[in-house]
């Protein structure tokens, strides 16, 4: 797929203010690591994750949304009277109905002639959004589009370490497909498109690719919607990580062919990558695989975790403000996702736009 008319207005995230590390994890998971007698300090040896972040108890992602479209607006200066659509676009929602897209776009006050509604697409979210509105734009249908998202892991980091305190019929084999569930952490996201009509920065979003490996969609489900306001007793998920590691690798490899053959890219082209954020393991073994270089990644999960939907443009959003990304450079986005679904999208980046506030 390739675009003509859209551009990367702006990219921004907020994160929460408490950190849990996942040495608080292990200590309060004592009883199982004792049980089974659990090397402590495995889980960050494993993962690479040392803390990761949650919002404050009782806080709805819609809540979190608001705040993040707030101030990917005061970043931008961009005029919300003509935001065409409003894409919620996370794992987490406040409610089964309605969309937690509506509560926000009523209190963003944006404009009632807009497309307003949820999609979900597990850690793929924000980029299918970013797809589906980069289409209405391209076609001519709005000027603009925001796509946020708000991912909470409190209830499940929860429910998890309960459940594993508490059921002494797990065992060392068992216990395997919990333990992703300690990885996750919150953040909130959010991405302004706009068309060639109203682009301050000529950001290009070049295009890019899909690719699906359905056959794998076991291997990571989650029993309910993991909500800030739900109950935290219920939410559980259960990840066949070794498994889903190889095969989200390997849809990667296969669709970066595809990627290449798009933008007319190459591994040495690309200036800046941008991933979904899982952990060291699968950062390694999917840049071998690609023949990318790691220097020209921006790495997050080491103090946020798996922040779901948001990790990629909250990789991006602290990339750009750190300065990671020059102007001119060639970003790609890689996204992969349980399902297994993989979106990879080309974007010409030529100048970070801030607004004084």
């Amino acid at each position: 797929m390739r675009y003509r008319n859209v551009f990367v207005e702006g990219i921004t995230c907020i994160l929460p203010d408490e950190i849990v590390t996942t040495e608080e994890l292990e200590k309060r998971l004592a009883p199982l690591y004792e049980r089974l007698r659990l090397p402590y300090g495995r889980l960050e040896l494993m993962t690479g994750i040392r803390e990761r972040r949650v919002w404050p108890k009782g806080e709805l992602p819609g809540d979190q949304s608001v705040r993040t479209v707030n101030k990917l607006f005061e970043e931008t200066g961009a005029d919300r009277g003509k935001v065409g659509a409003l894409i919620h676009a996370s794992v987490c929602r406040d409610y089964q109905e309605p969309a937690t897209a509506c509560d926000v776009h009523r209190r963003l006050q944006l404009p009632a002639r807009c497309v307003v509604h949820d999609i979900s697409n597990a850690c793929l979210g924000l980029l299918s959004g970013i797809l589906l509105t980069a289409n209405l734009i391209e076609l001519g249908q709005i000027d603009s589009a925001v796509v946020v998202g708000t991912e909470t892991s409190r209830a499940l980091m929860e429910s998890t370490i309960g459940l594993l305190c508490n059921d002494t019929s797990i065992t060392r084999r068992s216990v395997k497909p919990a333990f992703a569930s300690l990885t996750i952490g919150s953040g909130s996201a959010a991405v302004l498109l706009t068309n060639g009509k109203l682009t301050r920065t000529d950001n290009r979003l070049l295009g890019g690719v899909v690719l699906a490996d359905s056959q794998h969609a076991a291997l990571c489900r989650s029993q309910v919607d993991v909500t800030a306001g739900g109950n935290a007793s219920g939410q559980l998920m259960q990840t066949d990580s070794e498994a889903l590691l190889h095969a989200g690798v390997n849809a990667a490899a296969d669709a970066f062919e595809l990627f290449k053959e798009e933008t007319g890219w190459t591994p040495e082209t690309i200036d800046r990558t941008f991933c979904h954020q899982v952990g060291v393991a699968h950062e390694r073994l999917l840049f071998s695989r690609l023949n990318l270089d790691p220097a020209k990644n921006y790495r997050t999960f080491s103090f946020l975790g798996n922040t779901g939907s948001v990790a990629l443009p909250t990789a991006a959003a602290l990339g750009i403000e750190s300065g990671f990304v020059r102007d001119g450079d060639k970003i790609a986005l890689l996204g992969i996702g349980s399902g297994i679904n993989v979106i990879m999208l080309a974007v010409e980046w030529n100048r970070t736009l801030r607004k004084s506030v």
